[in-house]
């Protein structure tokens, strides 16, 4: 399979078996995620896995959908802005950037061992500092459930090229 294969073919997982993730199939995916590029090398980032299994209702508070605790792990990426590099001209910390990067290589590794994630960002970041011990400076930026996918791909919708893409200038 072709990378823009496995691209087309992702989707958001949204319904999980229980079955165990395998430690090698975890420990690709991470390292995917070790390799993404990130502004001037820092990998300001840091990933949270843990376990679902008698936490549901702990769980709850960091986000409410039901398929995100039926998968047996949940991941965390987080950026640690103070590690992160900052454009001199406006102070854009990349932190959040570069967290997402990683955050995508490690659900595009995912989609190629045959295991299931959902993007989660309309998650309730207090709960998630809490219940995950993040000291100050460390933000979540995002989650994902992972595992084996119980349901099947819906339509993938796409904007045409036509409407993202414009050369030389707006």
């Amino acid at each position: 399979m072709t990378l823009l294969d496995l691209m087309k073919n992702r989707y958001s997982v949204r319904a999980y078996k229980p079955e165990p993730v395998e430690k090698a199939k975890l420990e690709y995916v991470l390292e995917a995620a070790r390799l993404a590029p990130t502004a001037a090398n820092r990998q300001p980032f840091q990933f949270i896995i843990f376990e679902t299994a008698g936490r549901k209702k702990e769980l709850e508070r960091i986000y409410t959908r039901p398929f995100f605790t039926q998968a047996p792990l949940v991941i965390c990426v987080c950026a640690v802005r103070s590690q992160a590099w900052t454009r001199r001209q406006d102070n854009a910390n990349y932190g959040h950037v570069d967290a997402a990067i990683a955050m995508d290589h490690l659900i595009l590794a995912a989609a190629e061992q045959g295991l299931g994630t959902c993007w989660i960002a309309a998650f309730d970041p207090v709960a998630t500092q809490e219940i995950l011990g993040l000291p100050d400076g460390v933000e979540p930026v995002a989650l994902t459930p992972l595992g084996y996918p119980a349901d099947a791909p819906g339509a993938k919708t796409r904007k045409p090229l036509s409407g993202l893409v414009r050369y030389g200038r707006w």
